[in-house]
């Protein structure tokens, strides 16, 4: 059955734009001329940003908090992560992650550095500069504080600041402190965190290398390491070289996952990888609808290759998405049906839009 593609569009709009501004003069022309066709709206609608001026309230948000914390934290690096920054989020009111990572001490993984150093085979995959690199991390001394008091600290004074400064402060998460700034209806999570290097980001020079471990007030635990800022350079870069055709299908199906009348397992950590992974020269110069075929052969891909379902990586190039999740894979299938009915609309009307 044919989907209410004028619906569907309108919902998107409502909540890519809840104030209704203004859409960018480009993306206004570009809808007049396909304004016929019901179901090319919705997809170029669904492969759209949302509107600039929404991102920078949530950006503003997150500096002002930033500020805030500066008054109260010191050896604190600020970052952001999430899909704001790579655009690719679908909420006009996107709420923002705000880490702050003490740079009081950072972990490394000592024990595979001195394990590569030690083993002769191990050592013979890297070459000299890289050698040399992981021999100075090795012979680096170990921070003497109480690293996980540090911590600590630092969520409890961003608690107190938070809660002093924001009517709108939860502190009940423990991975996360939420406020919600009322002039500008946007929510910030602040995260503490510090940093961690494993051999990869020791050889590539660290920087958006570093992974980050996030502290939980409740177990008093850092936890295990991610790559936010490896997976946000990749995909910016990577959508840069297509004109943002990465971004319009990452896009495409997180909006194909909320508009689902089924529940869809899939994190955007999940349809950032599935897209990333599609070859470059396979949609690097083809029309925004033509991207769906290329979305649908990606998926029925995965669903039905076990052994290239099982080699696909999450953008970092760290985590299998697949191979140890078979749950996963049949959410994915859930996801290949609403992309390959829209396929098949799109192919109805596809005479009618040439």
């Amino acid at each position: 059955m044919r989907k209410n593609y004028t619906l569907l569009t309108n919902n998107i709009r409502s909540k890519k734009n809840p104030e209704g501004l203004i859409l960018e003069k480009a993306f206004q022309a570009e809808l007049s001329t396909i304004s016929k066709s019901d179901i090319l709206v919705f997809i170029r609608t669904a492969m759209n940003g949302v509107e600039p001026e929404y991102t920078a309230k949530s950006i503003e948000a997150g500096e002002k908090v930033k500020e805030h914390l500066k008054s109260v934290l010191s050896d604190v690096d600020y970052k952001y992560q999430g899909s704001v920054m790579t655009n690719t989020h679908i909420k006009g009111y996107s709420d923002i992650d705000l880490l702050a990572i003490t740079n009081k001490f950072y972990t490394r993984d000592i024990s595979r550095v001195k394990q590569i150093l030690e083993n002769y085979d191990q050592r013979q995959m890297f070459n000299d500069v890289s050698i040399r690199k992981l021999e100075s991390e090795s012979n680096l001394g170990f921070y003497h504080g109480d690293s996980l008091n540090d911590l600590l600290v630092n969520r409890l004074e961003s608690e107190r600041k938070m809660h002093e400064t924001y009517k709108d402060c939860s502190s009940e998460q423990p991975k996360a402190i939420k406020i919600r700034n009322l002039s500008l209806h946007r929510e910030v999570d602040i995260v503490i965190a510090n940093w961690y290097d494993d051999v990869r980001s020791i050889i590539n020079n660290k920087g958006e290398n570093r992974g980050v471990q996030i502290y939980n007030k409740e177990e008093h635990t850092k936890g295990q390491a991610n790559y936010p800022f490896l997976s946000i350079s990749r995909i910016n870069d990577k959508s840069a070289l297509t004109k943002g055709r990465l971004k319009k299908m990452i896009r495409f199906l997180k909006h194909c996952k909320a508009e689902s009348l089924y529940q869809i397992g899939l994190t955007s950590f999940d349809i950032n990888a599935i897209c990333y992974a599609i070859e470059v020269q396979d949609y690097a110069d083809l029309s925004f609808y033509d991207l769906v075929p290329v979305l649908y052969l990606q998926l029925k891909r995965i669903s039905g290759d076990s052994n290239y379902a099982n080699s696909l990586m999450s953008v970092d190039g760290r985590e299998y998405i697949f191979k140890y999740d078979s749950e996963k894979r049949e959410n994915l299938k859930q996801m290949l049906v609403e992309v390959e009915g829209i396929y098949l609309d799109l192919l109805e009307s596809k005479k009618a839009i040439i």
